[in-house]
Parts: C-alpha cells; sequence; structure tokens
C-alpha cells in the first residue's frame, strides 16, 4: 500500500479543500448520532406519555437535522470532489512530464497503450478512491468511533453483543485485500493490451484493410476482449465470495439485539424507545462496515493503480545533465568519435562498436549503409538520445555528455527519416521549434524545402490544418514539411536521415542540392544518412557502416577505387534502375 499513502500525500497540496471536506464529515456524522436520540425522545417522551408537544417538537427538530444532514453531505461530496480532481490533475501532470523526460530506452521497451492506459485508466481509478472510496473509510471510521462511544453509554452489554461484528467482518476484508489485490492489477494489465490492439488498428487501418484482415484483426480484439471480461468476472467472484458473509453477520447481529434488547423492554430495563434508539444506532454501525467492505474492490483496484502509475513516475532517467553542464554557444567544427561502441538496452550484438572518426569544420559528412548496420545510431549518440557504451564523442575537444542536454539539443536540427506532424496548421507545424517565427521566416525555409507552392495551392494556404498523423498529405510532402521545420530553428550542426527517401527522384536532387548549399554556408558541420549512393556523391566525406563498424572513409572517389564493399552496394543500386527499365 506504500503506493497509495504516495497518493495520499498530494492531500498536502490541497489542504483546504480536504479541511472543509473532514469538517464537513464530522458534521454530518453529529447530525447522524443525532437523529437516534430525536426517536427516543419523541417516543418515550412524546408518545409514550401522550404529549403531543414533545411529538410536534421532536418532528421538527428531525426536519431540521435532515436539511443541516443534507448540507453536510453536499459539502463533504463537493469538497472531496474537488480535492480528487486536484490529485488527479497533480498525478496527470506528474506522469506526463515524466513520460517527456524519459530517455529513449525507456520508449523503446515500453508499450504505448499501457502508458496511456495508466494515465487514463489508472489515473481514474485512484481519483475514484480519493473522491469516494477515502471519504468512505474516513467516515466509516468516525461514525464507528461515535456511534461506540454512544451505544456504550446507552447498554453496554447490547454494546459488545453489536461491537462483535466489527472485528469478524474486518478479518473478512482483510483476507480478501491479501488474495485479491494482483486479480485487480491483471486488470489494468489486459485493459492495457486492449488498447494497444486498438492503438495498433487505428493507426494500421490502411494496411488492415488492404490484406483484407478485418476478420482476423476481429477475432484477435475479441479475445482480448474476452480475456478482460474474465478476469473482470474473477473479480466478481471474489466479490461475491466474500460480502454474502457480511450481509449475514450483520443480520444475525440484528436479529440478537432484538430479541435481547426486547426482553430487557419487557423486563422494564430498557424502554422502547431506546430500543429503537439503539437498533437505528445499530445500523449506522453495520453501515460503516458495509461501506469499508464495497471500498475494499475500489481500494484494492486503485493501490494496483497506484503502483502502475508510480513506475512510471520512478522510472530512472538515464540521459541526464551532469554537474555543472555547460552550455552550447558555439561550434567549431571539430566533431570527434573515439572508439565509440553502443549496445541497445535488450539487445545482444552491439549497435556500433569501436566507431572512431573526426570531422572538419563546414565538412558535409555522408552516412551510408545497408539497414540495420548502424547509421542512424551515429547521429543518435551525438544527439544523446543514448550514451554511449563505451568511448567518447566530443565537440571542439569537449564531452557532448559535459553539455546542457537543452542547450546541446536545441543547436542540432535534424530531419528524422520517419516523419511526426501534429494536430494544428501548416504553419504552426513548420514553426514548431520556434512558434515565434514570422509568416515571411515559415515561406523562406518552405521554399528551401520546395514545399511552398504545393502549400500556396491550398485552399487556406498555411492556415490548412493538418489531419491526424498528416493525413491528407504525401510522404513527401510530410518529408518536406519536415525539412522546413529543421530549417528554421537555430541550428549549428544539421542531420538530414534519408529526409528525402519519399520524395520523387527530380525533386530530391533540387532540395539536397540547395540543402548541400546551406549546410556548407551556415553550419559547422552536417550529417546526412542515406541509402543511395546518388544522394552524397557530392559529400566531403563517406563513411561506410557495416555490421556497426566503421568498414571505410573518404570521398566517392577514393572509396571507389579503395572500399570493395561500396563498390558492391553502388553496383546492386546501379543494377535496379536497369531491371526496372527492363520489366
Amino acid at each position: 500500500m506504500n503506493a497509495l499513502k504516495r497518493v495520499i500525500k498530494i492531500l498536502r497540496s490541497y489542504l483546504w479543500l480536504a479541511v472543509g471536506a473532514t469538517i464537513s464529515l464530522l458534521l454530518l456524522t453529529g447530525a447522524n448520532a443525532l437523529t437516534p436520540q430525536l426517536f427516543r425522545r419523541g417516543i418515550d417522551e412524546g408518545i409514550a406519555q401522550k404529549n403531543l408537544d414533545v411529538v410536534l417538537a421532536t418532528g421538527a427538530m428531525m426536519v431540521g437535522v435532515a436539511i443541516a444532514r443534507g448540507l453536510f453531505n453536499f459539502g463533504q461530496s463537493y469538497w472531496a470532489e474537488s480535492v480528487s480532481q486536484g490529485v488527479a490533475y497533480t498525478l496527470r501532470a506528474q506522469v506526463f512530464r515524466k513520460i517527456e523526460t524519459l530517455s529513449f530506452s525507456y520508449h523503446d521497451q515500453a508499450q504505448t497503450s499501457q502508458l496511456l492506459t495508466r494515465i487514463t485508466s489508472d489515473i481514474e481509478q485512484i481519483r475514484t478512491f480519493v473522491g469516494t472510496s477515502l471519504l468512505q473509510v474516513v467516515s466509516a471510521i468516525a461514525t464507528l468511533t461515535t456511534i461506540a462511544t454512544i451505544l456504550l453509554i446507552m447498554n453496554w452489554q447490547l454494546a459488545l453483543i453489536s461491537l462483535t461484528a466489527i472485528p469478524l467482518a474486518g478479518v473478512l476484508l482483510y483476507r480478501f485485500f491479501g488474495q485479491n489485490r494482483p486479480l485487480f492489477a491483471q486488470v489494468q494489465q489486459k485493459l492495457g493490451d486492449l488498447n494497444e490492439v486498438l492503438r495498433e488498428n487505428l493507426l494500421g487501418v490502411r494496411v488492415v484493410k488492404a490484406f483484407a484482415r478485418e476478420p482476423v484483426e476481429l477475432q484477435r480484439y475479441t479475445q482480448m476482449n474476452s480475456s478482460l471480461v474474465s478476469v473482470y468476472l474473477k473479480t466478481l467472484t471474489a466479490i461475491r465470495n466474500t460480502f454474502p458473509f457480511i450481509f449475514l453477520l450483520s443480520n444475525l447481529i440484528t436479529i440478537t439485539v432484538i430479541g435481547y434488547g426486547g426482553a430487557q423492554v419487557i423486563d422494564n430495563t430498557f424502554t422502547l424507545g431506546e430500543l429503537v434508539a439503539f437498533n437505528a444506532y445499530l445500523l449506522f454501525i453495520v453501515q460503516p462496515v458495509l461501506l469499508i467492505g464495497f471500498a475494499a474492490p475500489v481500494i484494492a483496484q486503485a493501490a494496483a493503480s497506484a503502483e502502475r502509475v508510480y513506475e512510471i513516475i520512478d522510472a530512472p532517467i538515464e540521459i541526464i545533465n551532469r554537474p555543472n553542464a555547460a552550455s552550447f554557444n558555439r561550434c567549431g567544427g571539430r566533431i570527434t568519435f573515439e572508439n565509440v561502441s553502443f549496445r541497445y538496452p535488450g539487445a545482444t550484438e552491439p549497435a556500433l562498436e569501436n566507431v572512431s572518426f573526426e570531422t572538419k569544420p563546414h565538412e558535409l559528412i555522408a552516412i551510408l549503409g545497408m539497414t540495420g548496420s548502424g547509421k542512424s545510431t551515429v547521429v543518435n549518440l551525438l544527439q544523446r538520445f543514448y550514451d554511449v557504451s563505451e568511448g567518447a564523442i566530443r565537440i571542439d575537444g569537449r564531452d557532448v555528455r559535459d553539455f546542457e542536454l537543452e542547450s546541446l539539443r536545441s543547436h542540432i536540427g535534424i530531419v528524422f527519416q520517419e516523419t511526426t506532424l501534429f494536430s494544428g496548421t501548416i504553419q504552426e507545424n513548420i514553426a514548431y521549434a520556434k512558434p515565434n517565427s514570422s509568416l515571411a521566416e515559415v515561406i523562406a525555409v518552405a521554399k528551401t524545402a520546395h514545399i511552398h507552392e504545393f502549400v500556396e495551392g491550398l485552399p487556406a494556404g498555411y492556415d490548412t490544418v493538418v489531419g491526424e498523423r498528416g493525413v491528407g498529405l504525401s510522404g513527401g510532402q510530410k518529408q518536406r514539411i519536415a525539412i522546413a521545420r529543421t530549417l528554421l530553428t537555430d541550428y549549428k550542426i544539421l542531420i538530414l536521415d534519408d529526409s528525402t527517401s519519399a520524395v520523387d527522384a527530380q525533386t530530391a536532387a533540387q532540395i539536397q542540392s540547395d540543402l548541400d548549399r546551406i549546410m556548407r554556408e551556415r553550419t559547422c558541420n552536417a550529417f546526412v544518412i542515406a541509402q543511395r549512393i546518388s544522394t552524397i556523391q557530392s559529400a566531403d566525406r563517406i563513411l561506410l557502416i557495416h555490421e556497426g563498424k566503421l568498414a571505410a572513409q573518404g570521398t566517392h572517389q577514393e572509396l571507389m577505387r579503395t572500399s570493395v564493399l561500396y563498390g558492391a552496394i553502388l553496383e546492386s543500386q546501379m543494377k535496379q534502375p536497369a531491371l526496372a527499365a527492363v520489366s
């Protein structure tokens, strides 16, 4: 229950709201405790004595108490709901902030659906606990303490009989908690698995339809849904095996009190009004036990959810600023890889092994290699998306780990191979990293990326709203928007990760020509990652990566003479257009 204790500590941030809910709860408990005494007075001093004035006065007081109970009940519900929303707000903010700061290595292994489930469904479970179940438990404890004191004063023999229900019910609830808490964690896990299938089908709906796999996906979703329902039914079975015994216990206590108390009324040692009041208090004794019982599944669910939420909040951040990290505000152009080796978390083979090279100022470096050779890993390490396993990467002699992360990354412009656009207009997407940019600045970089004419031809121009995930734009159009977005940043090092792979050859050549000029004029260094040799022949130097190692480096002409692997790649790429022309 440590995770729930941490949730409760958040209440300190909403102290006055919690105080308001607590005061309303205590006043409601007092009003509830007063009601049976009014019954007793009305019966013993009014009805039994045939005194109509007492009956009417008691009735009027009961109406007043009922109104007060309604007001206090509203107060506690309102303040408790305010507190629960505040706790949910805090947790959502903490989880989202942590997700934004977690390293790539965490996101590489975490399921998106599980993260979504934890920040939505799990936090909602916690909110329900804080707003309802926690209040029920506090109310139950206050009520039990108050009513038990009153019962002991009224008739200690009957009180001892009545209070035996509390420890017996407590044993049943403790057994329920101990045996079924893992079951409620399974519910959230299954819900996350179901959301993963839904997410995959929403993102891949075109692939599903293209291969006519709707029946298969429907069956997969149905199986996951059935598995979730099955776990839910297990939780209901657990509740069924516990709560009937609590109801039976409360009924047996009621029967015993009426029988024993009725005998005392006949013997004139207990008045009828006192028996009626005692029986009413008995309901107040049983009711808190039942409330705790009903709250038990919610508490168990919230405890499991809190553990899942704090797994994210407590996850270690691997890439952090070192003490006294320096700002990266100038670049002389000397980037050095010193015997760099790197292995992705969970991988059995290294992605890079003993890679060493050094760039010169304003040098355009091309990184070439087959798929999975480790090309993108080189630039991922330069931006500290990951830290090297061995060796060091230096900029102008200083280890990249000595720079502030935000400063380093904000001055390295990168265009990823996989383009991601956000909801909003085309102008907002281009100005994503520099939101205060003027339209003229946006148009200038759009022209360089050869996307301006297309945008101008749209009815709304740069105010055109981009559809979800860029739907409505071709792959090449999205890539060119991404290029424009990067060119608008204050970059000193520019990285293009196969950024024109979805663009036609003619446009790609035009973009590459403009980018080559910009990279030589505006950057201290530029890196171009490519699989096609035709796009990098003009590079100052080509790094040939093969199976995680630097197989060769040099200009296009030099590699043609010295590298058998480079020649084989070039030959295979030259054959592909020829085969396409023949077919």
